[in-house]
């Protein structure tokens, strides 16, 4: 028997940005902790294999079109999810972009691209969302922060203003909407490979120098998330609002060797 208190069975939670990445381990975490699942991608057809995959472990599963940097798009797809499941219960904010560059290398376009899809997109998905939350007076919100929304990192500068944005987002929402049953809370992962990132994990000595920064030694494994996201869409939850849980081996303790 599962714990009710990490027990989603009966919930419908949308993961947002599920055709690949941190997304889909998420949305599997959810899944195996006994939920249903709504999925969305820019491109549905993307999302196929993973319906089944979700689907094989024993879950209803939707599949839905969103591009979170079009504000049609974005209520199209909650009234379609909502008319196939009836509800949301859970919503995991996690489509998001990157474009790594040194801050003088920054565009004015690249800057809208990645503040429009982090920052903007996880606004108006959570508030779509939460309207109808707030009507059946329960649910969980988690927003997908990182690392960068505490520290600062050379060649994210866009990045890390979207995601101390999703930090201080989290914050004002939890208090909008906690007196009507919706929590809100930042989910913050540190250096996870990813598609966005693989490039870096290409190159021995980064991996070498970041691996020494982080006071567990080792960047993180997708499965190192599993149990902060089901704990934060769970009842195990229930009195936590407005909090960015750091799920970062420790880098952001800003810890190096120490010399004598």
């Amino acid at each position: 028997m599962k714990d009710s208190l990490f027990d989603l069975s009966g919930k419908v939670a949308l993961v947002t940005g599920t055709s690949r990445g941190l997304g889909q381990y998420f949305a599997r975490a959810l899944a195996k902790a006994g939920a249903d699942l709504a999925i969305t991608s820019r491109d549905k057809n993307s999302l196929s294999k993973f319906a089944g995959e979700i689907h094989a472990l024993g879950r209803r599963t939707f599949s839905a079109e969103l591009d979170v940097r079009d504000h049609s798009s974005i209520q199209r797809a909650i009234a379609a999810i909502e008319d196939h499941f009836g509800k949301i219960d859970i919503l995991v904010n996690n489509a998001g972009c990157n474009i790594r560059k040194p801050a003088l290398d920054v565009t004015w376009d690249d800057w809208n691209t990645i503040l429009d899809t982090n920052l903007r997109g996880s606004f108006f998905v959570a508030q779509a969302v939460a309207r109808g939350m707030i009507q059946r007076g329960y649910g969980r919100i988690i927003n997908i922060g990182s690392v960068t929304s505490v520290s600062g990192f050379a060649g994210l500068a866009p990045y890390g203003a979207s995601r101390g944005g999703i930090k201080q987002l989290t914050m004002s929402l939890a208090d909008d909407w906690g007196s009507h049953g919706v929590t809100v809370n930042c989910l913050a992962p540190g250096w996870f490979k990813t598609q966005q990132n693989r490039v870096l994990y290409d190159n021995a000595a980064w991996v070498e120098y970041i691996s020494d920064r982080i006071p567990v030694k080792r960047p993180g494994l997708p499965d190192d998330l599993d149990g902060a996201i089901v704990f934060l869409a769970s009842e195990s939850s229930r009195y936590i609002t407005g909090q960015t849980l750091l799920v970062d081996g420790g880098i952001s303790t800003g810890a190096t060797k120490a010399t004598v």
